[in-house]
């Protein structure tokens, strides 16, 4: 199987394709693959929209060290998608995907600290992130 064959069907929006395509490179262990499942299983693209499996596709990924995938976990923990909403372990994913560059995890942490959602409400932690995420806290407050 060629993962990017099945990114491109993703990227594409074919879902089924996306699917038939990624689906046994997640059970080997790909974690692109696994990321993707994920994402179609939390919106119901081309699937059944299935949270279990969401989270486990996404936990999955996460655990092998992707950025996205832990960026996804920290976005699931936050809304209470497809986990139990806690705002501390958004952080902590959030955390784990801005330590490796993702700005808009970034960003995430800076709205959490300005609303002290999950982390204690500090401005100027706020603005740090912002800053990190390549945006001025007024833009962000927009």
């Amino acid at each position: 199987m060629d993962l990017s064959s099945g990114i491109a069907a993703f990227e594409a929006r074919n879902f089924s394709q996306a699917m038939a395509l990624l689906a046994p490179l997640a059970e080997c262990g790909q974690p692109e693959a696994q990321y993707r499942l994920a994402i179609m299983r939390q919106n119901g693209l081309g699937v059944v929209r299935a949270p279990a499996l969401a989270m486990k596709w996404m936990r999955a990924a996460a655990d092998q060290g992707l950025a996205l995938a832990h960026h996804g976990l920290g976005v699931m923990y936050l809304h209470g998608d497809c986990a139990d909403k806690d705002p501390a372990q958004a952080a902590k994913w959030f955390k784990r995907a801005a330590g490796q560059g993702l700005p808009g995890a970034c960003a995430a942490l800076g709205m959490m600290h300005e609303r002290g959602e999950g982390v204690e409400r500090d401005t100027a932690k706020a603005g740090e992130w912002y800053r990190l995420a390549g945006l001025d806290q007024e833009a962000a407050d927009e």
